[in-house]
Order: C-alpha cells, then sequence, then structure tokens
C-alpha cells in the first residue's frame, strides 16, 4: 500500500514561505524608508544655502 500525501505538511511549508516572503519584504521596505528619511534629497534648495535676498 503507498503512502498517503500529506497535504497538511506541503500546506504549512507554503504558509512558511509566504510568512517568511512577506517578512522580508516589510524588512526591504522598512529599510527603503530608513535610508530615504536619513538622506534628504539634493532636488530642493535649503533655505540655509540660498543666498540672502535684498
Amino acid at each position: 500500500m503507498a503512502k498517503k500525501p500529506n497535504y497538511n505538511l506541503e500546506k504549512n511549508r507554503r504558509e512558511q514561505d509566504r510568512k517568511k516572503k512577506k517578512e522580508e519584504k516589510r524588512l526591504r521596505k522598512l529599510e527603503n524608508s530608513r535610508s530615504d528619511s536619513a538622506e534628504p534629497s539634493g532636488d530642493a534648495p535649503d533655505e540655509s544655502t540660498a543666498p540672502p535676498a535684498e
């Protein structure tokens, strides 16, 4: 008699893989948002660097 496939094991593995992937994606987004906020963009000049208006 052949072994029955363990569908719960396969389901749990897929679920764990999905959770792992979502966690990695969340961490990447968090890291990207941190690096974006830490490095101000050079597009808009600051008032401190602008010449004084006369």
